[in-house]
């Protein structure tokens, strides 16, 4: 791999930001947590992490002025993960708090899991891949198992944006790809070899977008 990607992960305080950072960086990436809009602006990638109550992670994402620079950034066609809550914050709303508002950059809804299984899945669980070509999801192997705690998961308008799905009482959608954005329901940082293999094909995707743009 080439000189490390500068990768921003978005720090307003809430959730898996640590862990996520730490990992990224363990991957290849000169990662950064920062609030610094210009700093969001720079990166060759970025990342919103997120845990917790989707209706608070948005307020707090706001409170600190990392709405814009989250939207400019996907908008901008650089690599951008959304992780855990992080992901669910890309949707338009949540049934978890109908009065929030999402970034609205993945059209959908995160709506409740189905009665009949316990909530939150808490758990290791198995991805089907739908986009297996997607070089997010590259070298994962056969059998990919990744760890889940959510009790919600995001419903798109558009079904082909789904790139991962698990089984869990019902068919969960586990992953997406829109464009430049890539983001899972699953905790890549917490899921052992697959889930880095997924962190290390991201910094790919940034060293590779970095390059090209300057190409």
């Amino acid at each position: 791999m080439s000189d490390r990607p500068l990768v921003a992960v978005l720090d307003y305080g809430i959730g898996n930001l640590h862990s996520a950072h730490k990992a990224i960086e363990k991957m290849g990436a000169d990662a950064r947590l920062t609030a610094d809009p210009a700093v969001v602006a720079d990166a060759d990638g970025v990342v919103l992490p997120g845990v917790g109550a989707f209706g608070a992670c948005m307020s707090t994402l706001r409170s600190v002025g990392l709405e814009e620079p989250a939207l400019a950034a996907a908008s901008s066609g650089r690599p951008f993960l959304g992780i855990c809550v992080g992901m669910q914050m890309l949707f338009d709303g949540s049934e978890e708090d109908a009065a929030a508002r999402g970034l609205g950059i993945v059209p959908g809804t995160v709506r409740w899991i189905p009665p009949g299984v316990k909530r939150p899945q808490m758990q290791w669980n198995r991805l089907e891949l739908q986009l297996p070509d997607d070089p997010m999801l590259a070298d994962l192997g056969d059998d990919p198992w990744v760890y889940f705690v959510h009790s919600l998961h995001g419903v798109p308008d558009d079904p082909s944006v789904v790139a991962a799905t698990c089984e869990y009482g019902t068919d969960l959608n586990a992953a997406f790809r829109l464009d430049n954005v890539f983001a899972t329901q699953f905790h890549p940082e917490k899921s052992g070899p697959t889930g880095l293999r997924l962190l290390r094909n991201f910094v790919q995707v940034c060293v590779e977008a970095r390059d090209g743009a300057a190409a």
